[in-house]
């Protein structure tokens, strides 16, 4: 049984939410907004799992809704994204889908010895589609009821709609570009 990755680093349920961004131009781009741009992140992602049916990458796509949702809840009392303000899954039916593709994958724990000493681990038989909606729910978990889930935030820069870990306490933007369209912004009122 293959052991599955811990997602508490976040960089798997980041980079899930993260195909929703900002297009540059003051609107939202979905970068899942066409089964071929899925079966790109999943190639990435997850080499050689990507799916062949629409129906398949729909459910990609609401385990992705319903992790944006999570994050805008793991984030109060801070801001969630404007996505999520404007429109959001509901708190139940986000866990319920999270909970399901778990569920699905039927994870057994592991006792790993190994070069790097003793650790618990997570395997599953579960293949293809299955494997794959799991992996993204236990990796939003993982994330989300980790130590890094009390530093994330989202960005409040004008247009941005992403959520990134806070490195440090004053941190308000995910990027360097972020803060300066803020500033901006900011000082162009001030001028109003």
């Amino acid at each position: 049984m293959p052991s599955l990755p811990s997602g508490a680093d976040g960089r798997t349920a980041l980079a899930l939410v993260g195909t929703i961004a900002h297009d540059g131009e003051g609107g939202v781009a979905d970068h899942f907004a066409e089964d071929r741009e899925v079966d790109a992140w999943l190639a990435e992602h997850f080499p050689g799992l990507a799916p062949r049916h629409h129906d398949e990458a729909e459910r990609l796509r609401a385990i992705r809704f319903a992790a944006r949702s999570a994050f805008a809840a793991a984030v109060a009392p801070h801001p969630a994204s404007r996505v999520e303000r404007q429109r959001r899954m509901s708190d139940r039916e986000a866990g319920e889908l999270l909970t399901a593709a778990l569920v699905a994958l039927d994870a057994k724990p592991a006792f790993v010895i190994g070069e790097n000493g003793v650790s618990m681990a997570l395997a599953t038989t579960a293949t293809g589609q299955t494997l794959v909606e799991g992996s993204l729910a236990l990796a939003v978990s993982d994330f989300l009821t980790g130590p890094l889930a009390t530093r994330l935030r989202s960005c409040q820069a004008p247009r941005c709609v992403r959520y990134f870990v806070q490195e440090h306490g004053r941190q308000q933007w995910c990027k360097a570009s972020c803060g300066n369209r803020a500033r901006a912004a900011r000082f162009a009122e001030r001028r109003r």
